[in-house]
């Protein structure tokens, strides 16, 4: 009976430590995860130093590593609070059981004195022998029975109770030596954390010198990008006037009175003049707004849609037509609805793009290294339709993605589920 009650109990404590150890183990496996992170920094870094690119990348990677530091920080501490914690109950455990014990031990020994005293077995014999009658007599041995079934059960609780003591006597000073290991890990973390600042703050008198070139870097890009819109643009209205035509061609089969300055005006629009079929898919794609699957299969938005400060020069505005998504390397475009590719574009020897239209709805998926269709597929709904380019020199792979109808740009954190 009392190795089952010693069993039950030391059960019911694996199990509270259980529960704890798995939160302990949550953290650690977030501690690990942001430890990877940080080194993956350290190797980029490394990296951009190696390859003479300018102060403006080192900083950035140098900002993100000191974010990780300080999730790593801020996680360790997050273990060590919840180790006091747990310390806090087990010590209230500890000096809850050594109160029992004490009231235990003092009881047995009074009663041990008694039984002692007691002990004979004529005393016994007597103390049945002097009974009145035979109920009497009855009642006195089941006394004596349940009483000394009372002092075996009271050694029993005594050496449960000492067993758990011992257990938990134990825990704590696992749980001492652990504490004390975090508050000197985050100790070390806290000084590399200073190091880390002091090597920004000179990354970032570094640009402040090469202030002037890096705002012309800045502009260069800008003018890229804005021509890239340019000729996205130019290809969207290409697109537009070849529809219009078709349309205009085929109204003329149909009736053949259709006026020529009808024609004219359908195939000069600025917007789609839509079929029957093609008012279908527009409106299935305008249905799905908000509900519509991102081009990549994990990721994160990195530049958001429209004009917002730069990240280092708040003073200057950069505009973005689209959303950019950083994802994983090796990554895949996919199709965020069914429609027909239009245009496969090649923007530079390095960023290709594909163009779908969707009724008078047009998807764009810029920055593919290689494309996996053709002008005039058809596709369907996460299709991939190609590989994302890695930088070289940043090692990030990112997709801009726009979302127009006809010329005018949407925001596409409006379509995209969950965005």
């Amino acid at each position: 009976m009392g190795k089952v009650i010693i069993s039950i109990l030391l059960l019911i404590t694996s199990t509270f430590v259980w529960s704890q150890e798995n939160q302990q183990e949550k953290l650690e496996q977030r501690k690990a995860e942001i430890l990877k992170e940080i080194r993956e920094k350290e190797a980029q870094l490394q990296s951009v130093k190696s390859k003479e690119v300018s102060v403006k990348k080192q900083l950035e990677i140098q900002s993100e590593k000191i974010q990780l530091k300080e999730k790593l920080i801020n996680t360790t501490e997050k273990q060590t609070k919840l180790l006091g914690n747990d310390m806090y109950l087990n010590q209230l455990t500890i000096n809850r059981l050594k109160r029992e014990l004490t009231v235990l031990k003092d009881d047995y020994a009074q009663m041990i004195v008694k039984s002692y005293k007691s002990r004979s077995e004529q005393s016994r014999a007597m103390f049945l022998l002097s009974s009145e009658n035979f109920l009497q007599a009855y009642k006195r041995a089941q006394y004596m029975k349940q009483y000394a079934s009372y002092r075996k059960n009271q050694g029993l609780e005594i050496q449960t109770k000492s067993v758990e003591l011992e257990v938990h006597n134990k825990t704590l000073e696992v749980q001492k030596t652990a504490k004390q290991k975090l508050i000197e890990e985050n100790e070390k973390e806290r000084l590399v954390l200073e190091k880390e600042k002091l090597v920004q703050q000179e990354l970032a008198k570094a640009i402040k010198k090469d202030k002037k070139q890096l705002l012309a870097e800045i502009k260069k890009k800008q003018q890229e990008t804005k021509n890239i819109d340019n000729q996205i643009a130019k290809l969207l209205r290409a697109a537009i006037a070849a529809a219009n035509k078709k349309t205009a061609t085929a109204a003329v089969k149909t009736n053949p009175k259709t006026t020529t300055e009808s024609t004219k005006a359908t195939e000069t629009s600025a917007k789609i003049i839509l079929t029957a079929e093609g008012k279908i898919e527009s409106n299935n794609f305008r249905a799905n707004k908000g509900k519509l699957p991102w081009p990549v299969e994990k990721g994160f938005v990195s530049l958001p849609f429209g004009d917002q400060p730069h990240p280092i020069y708040k003073t200057l505005i950069v505009h973005n037509s689209g959303v950019e998504i950083t994802t994983d390397q090796g990554a895949s475009a996919r199709a965020v609805y069914a429609g027909e590719v239009i245009s496969v574009m090649v923007l530079s020897p390095v960023n290709k793009a594909v163009m779908i239209q969707h009724g008078d709805y047009f998807t764009v998926y810029q920055n593919l290294i290689s494309v996996s269709v053709n002008k005039g597929d058809k596709v369907s709904i996460k299709q991939s339709i190609g590989k994302i380019r890695t930088n070289g020199d940043t090692g990030k792979t990112v997709l801009k993605f726009t979302i127009s109808q006809n010329t005018t740009y949407n925001n596409p954190a409006t379509w995209l589920f969950n965005m």
